[in-house]
């Protein structure tokens, strides 16, 4: 069954190693095969990988798009270590991300992951009051 994405006029999404920008019109797409698809807005740059959270979550996005993804395994566990003993809390979102990683499923690591994300953020808004 082939994948159908909805693109906004001038959106752009990474498709394998491409990256495709829609004209002015709405479009849709329909694809079929095996590449890693990200969305314009689910993508990452590390300059805004500016927590350690972000900067999971730029780990896994490097993994999933990467054709050798357990380059980024070492610097991924050893960040999670450190995070784990600051906030144990995050615990639970990571035992759920990790099982992902070792399933090789990424793209679902790095929806968990904005969940972590969104976690650590209300967790810095505490600190903050």
């Amino acid at each position: 069954m082939a994948l159908v994405i909805d693109l906004k006029p001038q959106e752009k999404i990474l498709i394998g190693e491409a990256v495709i920008t829609n004209s002015s019109h709405r479009t849709r797409l329909h694809i079929a095969g095996d590449a890693p698809i990200i969305r314009e807005k689910d993508i990452m740059q590390e300059d805004a990988a500016d927590t350690p959270c972000k900067k999971i979550y730029f780990l896994i996005q490097c993994m999933y798009i990467s054709s050798t993804p357990k380059e980024y395994h070492e610097r991924y566990f050893s960040l999670v270590n450190d995070i784990q003993k600051a906030s144990p809390s995050s615990s639970i979102f990571f035992m759920q991300i990790n099982d992902q990683i070792i399933d090789g499923a990424y793209y679902k690591a790095m929806k968990l992951a904005k969940q972590l994300i969104e976690h650590e953020r209300e967790l810095l808004e505490n600190v903050n009051k």
